[in-house]
């Protein structure tokens, strides 16, 4: 039976290999290793992308004719020597949600001085900060992070100036080449009139535009600075912890999952003690799992958002809640955020409304949304970090769970970076 299936389909591959475009896209585990997999492919018409685990070599994106049923396909493939497992490639989006009031803040472009660079005074004192206590954990430890965050985002504009010294090479995975800036997916920026905050409809956000926001609002530009925004609140929390870019997102916010996985095993293998993951999607991934798994066995540790539909439910990658910090958001007044998600999957909270950070082109901007309050969580564990190189994700969990009670479904509460490391310090 399993022989006629495998002819049926390879007829089937021939027939319409003419006509249709290989865009289905597959994350196939064999255990026996490439070559074993290209050979498989050969009677199936299927194309062996890449490898996405790195250095382990098991792990692989394939792609075969957009005709072919996808699930079909996956019960030929899972059924071949070698082949442990098979999943169809997700799409992926990041999310932000949407802000009523441009803070204040965002006005405030005093220059003063943040750890060696030139920041502004909005973002380096505002309440989220205060709310989470940085500067008291700062100083009361002696500490201003240490390590390695992977950001897994949109990329990073690497030449703003308060990622002076702090950024270290990452890698864009939508190009496949070296780098991870953001700045590649802009193709002309005119800086003809004056900086002024600005509401951007599509990225839902409020931005300090020096240039063109109608040109942001355009659905490509969806997510543009999504990724720079989640470096810039990491810096805030831990201004000495470097920060490697993983570009796994188009501009649009649009992504697929095999890059999310080739960006946490190139993370792992390139010494990264902190993952960020400000994204999710809506169905449990046994690849994801692994890879995560894969990260917590070498010491790695990881933060993802709890998502913004303002429900109880389990979104995916904080749904792997003994493996992953699962982070709601809050408002500065300590209640959860209206778009945030609850429950299950939540560890911690953090705040996540009209967060002042970091935007391409040298600028700020403010973003609502819970991968705004994940990257307070990943700072707040490079933190952790500048006391104990070997902590892992169970104690870095249990320390941010010294939190600030907030109500059923939102785990610990809201963080207290303060009485985190101080827990931390205490064992």
């Amino acid at each position: 039976m399993k022989r006629w299936i495998v002819s049926v389909l390879f007829v089937f591959c021939f027939l319409s290999a003419r006509t249709a475009v290989a865009d289905n896209r597959f994350v196939v585990r064999d255990t026996l290793g490439l070559t074993s997999l290209q050979n498989l492919c050969l009677p199936l018409a299927c194309t062996v992308v890449r490898t996405l685990d790195g250095a382990l070599g098991q792990l692989f994106l394939v792609t075969a004719s957009n005709i072919i049923d996808p699930n079909l396909f996956v019960a030929i493939l899972d059924s071949l020597p070698g082949v442990v497992d098979v999943e169809i490639d997700q799409s992926l989006h990041v999310q932000q949600s949407s802000g009523t009031n441009i803070p204040s803040g965002l006005y405030d472009s005093t220059p003063v001085t943040y750890f060696g660079a030139t920041v502004w005074h909005g973002y380096a004192y505002q309440s989220a900060a205060q709310i989470i206590r940085v500067e008291d954990a700062q100083n009361m430890f002696n500490v201003t992070g240490a390590g390695i965050v992977a950001v897994i985002d949109t990329g990073i504009d690497p030449s703003h100036p308060a990622f002076a010294n702090v950024l270290i090479p990452g890698y864009d995975f939508t190009r496949n080449s070296a780098g991870g800036s953001e700045r590649n997916d802009v193709s002309q920026w005119d800086n003809g009139s004056q900086p002024q905050p600005a509401q951007v409809g599509q990225s839902t956000m409020a931005v300090v535009d020096p240039y063109n926001a109608t040109m942001l609002s355009r659905a490509q530009y969806a997510a543009f600075g999504h990724g720079t925004m989640v470096a810039g609140i990491i810096h805030l929390v831990a201004p000495a912890a470097k920060i490697m870019g993983l570009k796994a997102f188009n501009a649009d916010g649009s992504g697929y999952l095999s890059d999310i996985l080739r960006a946490v095993y190139y993370a792992v293998q390139h010494s990264t003690k902190v993952i960020n993951m400000s994204f999710t999607y809506p169905s449990t991934s046994q690849e994801m799992q692994k890879a995560v798994q894969y990260a917590g066995g070498r010491v790695v540790i990881c933060a993802a958002a709890a998502g913004n539909n303002g429900a109880d439910e389990i979104l995916y990658p904080a749904g792997y809640s003994t493996l992953v910090m699962g982070v709601a958001s809050t408002t500065d007044n300590d209640t959860l955020s209206s778009f945030s998600n609850y429950g299950a999957a939540v560890w911690v909270a953090s705040p996540g409304e009209a967060i002042i950070t970091t935007y391409p082109f040298g600028t700020y901007a403010a973003g609502w949304g819970t991968s705004f309050s994940t990257p307070f969580v990943s700072g707040g564990v490079a933190l952790l970090v500048s006391l104990s190189q070997s902590v892992n994700q169970s104690q870095a969990a249990s320390a941010m769970g010294y939190a600030q009670w907030i109500s059923p479904g939102v785990g610990q509460g809201r963080i207290d970076l303060y009485q985190a490391l101080s827990a931390f310090a205490s064992r």
